[in-house]
């Protein structure tokens, strides 16, 4: 079964609802023009019910299939990036600073247009929740909206996702089993040592020694503690001290990032964290203070949810054109929260050859719209089959 033809009727919708939705973007939870929007098409389709301001500015709509049976979610991201546009599109951001640049707008319009879909045709039995959620690039609106028990509250049983993929030809899918996407973490090492004046250096203590001695001995965490068959990044991405060139500081701050798959090496690698900074302390004479954030988790694709969506992608795009064992990625995503509460899946839809997510020359290809769409609104009629 190809791309659904009544959703390839109204693709230029889809694609007139993209264009306008990467002309407005908005960050983070800020998604007020865009959720309003969602609203107005939503209303226009004859959804059963809608809820806004959920996690702020997110939108869940409810449509009611024929007969009983339970309630799938599908989640789209609505919020766009800091990034100053350089696409030279006549769809480009009219907000100057801000940019779709990793196809949330695509997104969005995918999944109205299976609302639009499912809400013409009510093919399956139960209920569909329509999942229109803002932050998911910073603020994790999906872990806020778990946390406001939107599961609970509508009933859902399982959950999936899409996300556009650049350099993944259109029409074809990727995916895998288990772990997709990294946890992501950060932390952050304040150093104090004793200032002073760089002719009497032997009366200082140097926090800027130590903080290059800590720097490098992050980097053996991964060449030397982790297990060849584990992946994990870590690295120090910032490193602010000093004020001037005959003065030895007071204080030095380290900054860092971690990417990991697994609790177990999320803990050595915090215990190592620990052990470095400590044992530099004592062989530089500072003191050193680690605070360690943990952020969004790994997103886990559920088996028999990725099973089931891989062959229902293999119904809209053929069995060719699915990748079932696609490479995990280091990359983070806040579906995480959902699928660490729900089983679900998270599918990537090929955008052709394009430039890379959060780059200021990504734009979502409007092609890649309809079978997105009609893989979603099929994952509800296979997975919820009308009696």
């Amino acid at each position: 079964m190809p791309v659904i033809n009544r959703i390839a009727d109204f693709a230029s919708d889809m694609k007139a609802w993209r264009r306008h939705l990467h002309a407005h973007p908005e960050l983070g939870f800020e998604c007020h023009e865009t959720a309003a929007f969602v609203k107005e098409r939503l209303e226009e389709f004859g959804v059963d019910e809608i809820h806004t301001g959920v996690a702020k500015t997110g939108v869940i709509a409810v449509i009611n299939g024929q007969g009983d049976g339970p309630t799938i979610g599908l989640r789209a991201d609505m919020d766009a990036l800091p990034i100053l546009e350089t696409t030279g599109a006549e769809h480009a951001s009219t907000n100057q600073g801000k940019m779709h640049a990793c196809g949330h707008d695509g997104h969005t319009a995918m999944l109205l247009g299976a609302a639009k879909y499912l809400a013409e045709t009510r093919n399956f039995s139960g209920k569909v929740a329509l999942i229109f959620q803002p932050a998911e690039e910073a603020g994790g609106g999906a872990g806020v909206m778990v946390e406001e028990g939107v599961l609970d509250r509508f009933d859902i049983k399982q959950l999936y996702a899409v996300h556009t993929l650049p350099d993944l030809p259109i029409g074809q899918f990727a995916t895998c089993p288990g772990p997709i996407m990294a946890a992501v973490d950060m932390f952050h090492i304040d150093i104090t040592g004793r200032g002073g004046h760089v002719a009497h250096h032997e009366e200082a203590a140097d926090p800027i020694v130590a903080a290059c001695a800590i720097t490098t001995a992050v980097q053996t965490i991964v060449s030397r503690n982790r297990s060849p068959f584990d992946d994990i990044v870590v690295s120090v991405t910032q490193i602010h001290t000093g004020s001037a060139d005959n003065i030895i500081p007071e204080t030095a701050y380290i900054n860092g990032t971690v990417r990991t798959f697994s609790k177990e090496v999320q803990a050595m690698v915090i215990r190592r964290l620990e052990e470095i900074s400590d044992g530099i302390a004592q062989t530089y004479g500072v003191r050193t203070k680690l605070r360690y954030e943990t952020d969004y988790p790994p997103t886990y694709n559920h088996p028999a949810e990725t099973e089931f969506a891989v062959a229902t992608a293999r119904e809209v795009a053929g069995d060719d054109a699915v990748i079932a064992d696609f490479p995990k990625s280091m990359g983070a995503e806040d579906f995480s929260f959902f699928l660490d509460n729900r089983p679900g899946a998270y599918v990537f839809v090929g955008n052709g050859d394009s430039a890379s997510v959060h780059n200021p020359e990504f734009d979502f290809n409007d092609d890649s719209a309809p079978f997105g769409s009609s893989y979603l609104v099929r994952l509800v009629e296979r997975a919820q089959p009308r009696g």
